[in-house]
Order: C-alpha cells, then sequence, then structure tokens
C-alpha cells in the first residue's frame, strides 16, 4: 500500500460536485491527498473544496472546452506543484429513443462522456508523465450491457473503455498506468433522476435481477478508492460486472429479447412525453446534465 498510497500526491477530478467525484476527493483527501476538483458547477464543487479544508482546491472548467482545461490544469499545477493521478468522472445522460431524443442532448452526452475524456487526458498527461503517475476513466455497466433508451451513453462508454484500452499500451512505456472503472446503477442524482422518468423509470425498474439493482453511493466509493490506492488497470462495480465481460458477445440477444413487449409501449409514452413536457425537458438527466445542455 505504501508505494502506492495517495498520501501527499495531488489528484485532480473532474466532474467533483456531487456523487461519485465529489465523494472520492473527500477519501481521497483523508488519505492525505491533494485534490483538484475540476468541472462546471462552480457553487457545488467550491463547497465540496470548503468541506474537505485547506488541501483541495476547485477550478470552474467544462471537460469539452480546450481551453478551459488547459487554464484548469495550469492553475493546478501553480497551486499544487503538479498532478500525479487524473479522475475522469465527469459525465452526464439522457432518457430516450434515438428516433424522438432531442438531438442536442443526445450528442452532448457523447461530448461530455467520451470527448470529455479524451481532452482531460490529454491536457493533464504531460505533468502526469513527469509524475509517472495515473489516469483513471469511469466508464459504466452500460459499456457491456447495452440497453433501450441509453444508446449515446452505451456509446460513449463503451467507447472510453477502447480509449482506455488502446492508451495504456501507448504511455505504459514513459511509466504512467491507465485505468478505466464500469459502475453498475449507483445511486446518485444521475441514477435517482433517470428513475424518476415518467417513461425510462419504468424501464428500468423492469431490468432484472442485477442489472437492475442499485447500490449506494458508498459501495462505489469504497472499489474506486480501492482502485486508486492500487493505481488498477480495471476497477468493477461491484466485482460481478467484470463477469459479464466474458459473456458480452451473448448479451445484446439476450437484452433484445427481453426488451420485446415492452418497447411499443414505452416508445408511444415517450412520444406523448415529448408531445406535453417538450423534447429537451423528456431528455435530460440530472443536475449536471441540465448544467451541461445549458451551456452548449
Amino acid at each position: 500500500m505504501a508505494k502506492n498510497s495517495v498520501n501527499g500526491k495531488v489528484v485532480l477530478i473532474t466532474g467533483a460536485a456531487r456523487g461519485i467525484g465529489a465523494g472520492l476527493a473527500e477519501r481521497l483527501a483523508a488519505q492525505g491527498a491533494k485534490v483538484a476538483l475540476v468541472g462546471i458547477e462552480a457553487k457545488e464543487q467550491q463547497a465540496v473544496a470548503d468541506k474537505i479544508g485547506p488541501s483541495a482546491h476547485a477550478w470552474e472548467a467544462d471537460v469539452t472546452s480546450w481551453d478551459d482545461l488547459e487554464r484548469a490544469t495550469a492553475g493546478v499545477v501553480e497551486h499544487f506543484g503538479g498532478i500525479d493521478i487524473v479522475i475522469a468522472n465527469a459525465g452526464i445522460a439522457t432518457s430516450g429513443f434515438v428516433r424522438s431524443v432531442d438531438p442536442a442532448a443526445f450528442e452532448k452526452v457523447i461530448e461530455v462522456d467520451l470527448l470529455g475524456v479524451w481532452r482531460t487526458f490529454r491536457v493533464t498527461l504531460p505533468h502526469v508523465i513527469d509524475r509517472k503517475g495515473y489516469l483513471l476513466a469511469i466508464s459504466s455497466l452500460a459499456a457491456i450491457t447495452h440497453a433501450p433508451g441509453m444508446a449515446n451513453y452505451a456509446a460513449a462508454k463503451a467507447g472510453v473503455e477502447a480509449f482506455c484500452n488502446s492508451f495504456r499500451a501507448e504511455v505504459a512505456h514513459l511509466g504512467v498506468k491507465v485505468g478505466v472503472a464500469h459502475p453498475t446503477w449507483i445511486r446518485t442524482d444521475l441514477v435517482e433522476s433517470a428513475d424518476q422518468h415518467p417513461v425510462f423509470g419504468k424501464l428500468r425498474a423492469g431490468m432484472p435481477g442485477l442489472l437492475g439493482k442499485t447500490y449506494p453511493l458508498s459501495v462505489a466509493l469504497d472499489h474506486l478508492q480501492a482502485g486508486v490506492n492500487k493505481r488498477a488497470r480495471t476497477v468493477h462495480v461491484p466485482r460481478w460486472v467484470g463477469g459479464l465481460k466474458l459473456i458480452r458477445a451473448f448479451l445484446p440477444p439476450i437484452i433484445e429479447i427481453g426488451a420485446r413487449g415492452r418497447i411499443k409501449k414505452a416508445d408511444a409514452a415517450a412520444l406523448m412525453d415529448i408531445k406535453e413536457r417538450g423534447a429537451y425537458e423528456s431528455s435530460v438527466t440530472g443536475q449536471a446534465g441540465r448544467a451541461a445542455t445549458r451551456k452548449g
């Protein structure tokens, strides 16, 4: 543990206003890390930094903006002296079927969840190389199980996994380690907001067994904290998620069979919801999603 301890290390975390990002910041700071909180929700992020104390500092930045990330990264390096660990956690989601979801909201998910990871890692990489550090991207169970109503989220998170697998081999000779995490449904603002959706909340409630189970935030933080300390290649939250990778080729037809009989009704309900509330309100999920789409 001593070799890979975060004590005294500078950890940059994106999307740290709440949920996994804020929780990890608190936990790693308690281990002696200096935490840099980077994201678009400045007020909420500052509250997290204030709660942690002097070892934390917040920078407002949109992970889809090169300029924002360059400015924030320079600020982190000036304030803390360097960067050892980067956790690309910023992510948003929508609720909607491909044929009717709000197009701008759909594309924003891919921009934040996939391109945001690439941009975060690209900008911070020189500093991580200097420290022979570690980069961890938060993917999802959705990278493995591709559920209807989540096409953009699943595509982005699967892309994050593929990106990290390629990237890992590119930087190993530089002493840099790359990890990817796959949390299942975790009780966060994003998931709770999705569960409250009049159409897609019902679809999620119908997911069978472990695939539909929601775990407390503490479970995700336990696994992710351990993963960061180990500089892990993969982090599965919980461990059974890793087992699904062994049978992922069989999952799409299984999911399609399970969705039969429910999608036709849900599709009609989604169109009605859009008619009543508008495409944007029907599509956007969570406070971070609203903040990201307001900026875009």
